[in-house]
């Protein structure tokens, strides 16, 4: 992986959130990378509990100061950095008063979803985007993990679908067993219609659910990375007709030389 571009666009990743597959697995792969002497960057939320002082975030004013339209809304983006002590990795987080102040990530004290999780999705696909835009950083293969992140590859190649910059990148999609019961704001389908996305991808969001998400997840990128023992049938049912490269589960202890295998010979060949 040496000199390779890796852009990771993760909703979660430790150590600014509790440990879980997403999170753990979204800080390290990237080390690996870094360590096999690959160029990486990592974007994720701001959400309003991560301590900003004890992580040392500060807000990158070159980078912030775009205003993302966001449902015929102007929503500014604002862009904060971070670096993982010890690993020399930076991390960029994504920040809106109105999408990342609360003191949660995706649900309230009750355990439900936040209403406005849709447009946080939207907000944060093109704002990891226009950021690397302004970065002028020409990833070799874009890596996305959790649900949040998960119209990344439907903007990347519908809204952005005429950005030189990206031309050669390639989308791998880390699927896992951490969703959400429910749908999502019924509204999201018109939303991402707004943007010009095409009919029939709306069509799958009509239904905003945690697998319908992944379905257009996965129609959108080159490769796919089972990231979970256990994924919904509906998924691997989805996944099977496809016919896209997948990489099976692997875990903490053997992920990182079939991860650098899949990325060289199925990804960037």
């Amino acid at each position: 992986m040496k000199d390779k571009r890796i852009l990771y666009v993760s909703s979660e990743v430790v150590p600014y959130l509790p440990e879980t597959e997403i999170s753990s697995m979204s800080f390290e792969t990237p080390r690996m990378v870094n360590q096999q002497g690959g160029q990486i960057r990592i974007f994720m939320p701001r959400y309003g509990n991560i301590n900003e002082r004890r992580h040392q975030l500060h807000e990158v004013i070159r980078l912030s100061g775009i205003n993302l339209v966001i449902n015929d809304l102007d929503m500014p983006l604002i862009i904060k950095v971070a670096s993982i002590p010890k690993e020399r990795i930076q991390v960029y987080f994504i920040d809106n008063d109105e999408y990342f102040k609360r003191k949660a990530t995706l649900t309230d004290e009750n355990g439900e979803l936040f209403t406005d999780n849709d447009e946080r999705a939207i907000f944060f696909a093109k704002g990891v985007i226009e950021t690397v835009k302004k970065l002028n950083w020409s990833p070799d293969i874009i890596h996305v993990h959790g649900w949040l992140a998960s119209l990344l590859p439907l903007y990347l190649k519908e809204y952005f679908a005429g950005e030189p910059l990206f031309n050669d990148s390639k989308i791998v999609t880390s699927i896992y067993n951490q969703g959400f019961d429910g749908t999502l704001n019924e509204n999201m389908s018109t939303k991402i219609k707004f943007d010009n996305i095409n009919d029939d991808v709306v069509k799958t969001l009509s239904e905003p659910t945690y697998n319908n998400l992944m379905k257009v997840a996965i129609d959108y990128s080159d490769a796919i990375i089972i990231g979970s023992e256990d994924i919904p049938e509906e998924i691997t049912t989805h996944l099977d007709n496809s016919e896209k490269p997948v990489l099976g589960y692997k875990n903490k202890e053997e992920f990182g030389e079939a991860y650098s295998n899949f990325y060289t010979t199925e990804v960037l060949k």
